[in-house]
């Protein structure tokens, strides 16, 4: 987990980005003077990130009898006059907490840039390093007590994004394999019996703390807080602060909350369960299983990957025996278990990717990529489910009504969480910007 970083290394790889450290700090003060206006009962944030572009006309927004239509036929859900396709019987039976934005307009398509746009809810910019969602979301809702980090990502594309010039403090924190314990989360072998193994961590513990506590003091001499030294943007101070969250981790009870063969409460996760969400071979399923313990545990952001939705070719089989019942189970059973659980009214969900599929069939029974006009999914939160926002036309080629911008979803997920998108960050260039460019989208929050 600690990679064998040094100090001198650490130094090294922070100084490159010492002309980002500006933002972050009036960023942290802007957070601080606001922080009786924030809501931080447990507010969290779950994304489902469809990597290589998910087809909407297939799955969100189906065009039946057109020749854009497809193989799939749409079926009804518990939101009265809302359909989706047949692909997806268990959202379908969640619907009535879902929402569907059927005219996200971003024009953005090309794989790299769509995957920062739509995490970063900015276009990439070779200069300004913009902060996922979750690395915003953490910062913004994150409680310092938990010893697990407030941004966590199942797969890579979280860890891709990072916390841009709001630094290493709400860098995502990456498990590659749901159920598989991320490295060196256990203690090394050979430390003893448990009893023994536990007081030669505590010791090491104390050793750490004690030195980085100095390391952090001598680089800002005059401060003399945590508080004070990462609102003054101190590197060293960030380092100690992940490190200790870190190194508190392997010897906390939570380190087991990575195991998919428990759950919660300590207990065996029911065979059931597993099934429900796709049986242990849906890594994306085991994923979501793993978001709902780790929202129960108090992490803020937790992005979930699902690739492979790059379908250029063979789209309606691949889909129909692949993706198609992995996305189903896994996120219709996490719906349903965030609902019966009490969290739902604390939880957003996202579902999204880099962009849509084009409304056009092409040779090879594929579709290639759409920006122009395409489906995303939100919910629970402050936001209000069974609903449709936009429109297509006909055959999908056109907003048709009610346009959505980058912004305006990233201000709507935001609004959600309960957090107000027009705070204001100052980005490396000192450009004072909301954490959302845009506007909440009426009638969902």
């Amino acid at each position: 987990m600690f990679g064998g970083m040094n100090r001198r290394h650490f130094l090294q790889h922070v100084a490159g980005a010492s002309a980002l450290a500006l933002p972050g700090i009036e960023f942290m003060q802007s957070l601080r003077a606001a922080e009786d206006k924030l809501k931080r009962d447990n507010k969290s944030l779950i994304i489902f990130w469809m990597g290589g572009g998910p087809s909407h006309m297939d799955t969100w927004d189906l065009k039946p009898g057109e020749s854009t239509g497809g193989e799939f036929k749409p079926i009804d859900t518990k939101a009265a006059g809302v359909q989706i396709s047949e692909l997806l019987p268990t959202v379908a039976d969640q619907m009535q907490h879902l929402s569907i934005i059927r005219s996200l307009v971003t024009n953005e398509g090309s794989h790299e840039r769509g995957t920062v746009l739509m995490n970063t809810g900015r276009q990439p910019d070779p200069v300004v390093s913009y902060p996922a969602m979750g690395s915003v979301a953490s910062a913004n809702l994150a409680p310092k007590d938990v010893p697990l980090p407030g941004f966590i990502g199942v797969g890579g594309t979280a860890q891709r994004i990072g916390p841009g010039f709001l630094g290493m403090a709400y860098a995502p924190f990456t498990v590659q394999n749901a159920g598989t314990p991320p490295q060196n989360i256990k203690p090394p072998a050979g430390l003893g019996d448990k009893d023994m193994e536990m007081e030669r961590l505590r010791r090491r513990q104390r050793l750490f703390y004690t030195l980085e506590k100095q390391f952090s003091e001598e680089a800002f001499p005059d401060l003399k807080t945590v508080e004070d030294r990462e609102s003054a943007g101190s590197a060293a101070q960030a380092h100690q602060t992940i490190y200790k969250k870190a190194f508190d981790l392997t010897v906390s009870p939570l380190r087991t909350v990575f195991e998919i063969a428990k759950d919660t409460d300590g207990k065996p996760m029911p065979t059931k369960t597993i099934e429900e969400y796709g049986g242990r071979n849906n890594g994306f399923g085991m994923g979501c299983l793993l978001a709902r313990k780790l929202v129960e545990q108090g992490v803020t952001c937790v992005e979930v990957d699902l690739g492979g939705w790059d379908m250029h070719a063979n789209i309606f089989n691949s889909m129909k025996t692949g993706n198609g019942p992995r996305l189903d189970k896994g996120m219709g059973t996490l719906v349903k278990e965030l609902v019966e659980r009490g969290l739902w009214k604390n939880t957003v969900v996202l579902w999204m990717g880099e962009f849509g599929r084009t409304p056009k069939i092409n040779q090879n029974a594929g579709r290639d990529h759409w920006a122009r006009c395409w489906s995303v999914v939100v919910g629970g939160g402050a936001i209000k489910g069974g609903q449709v926002y936009g429109s297509t036309s006909k055959d999908g080629l056109d907003v048709q009504d009610k346009k959505c911008s980058i912004g305006d979803l990233f201000a709507t997920v935001y609004k959600g969480l309960g957090l107000d998108p027009g705070t204001q960050v100052r980005d490396n260039l000192s450009r004072p910007k909301p954490i959302a460019d845009g506007k909440p989208l009426a009638g969902l929050v």
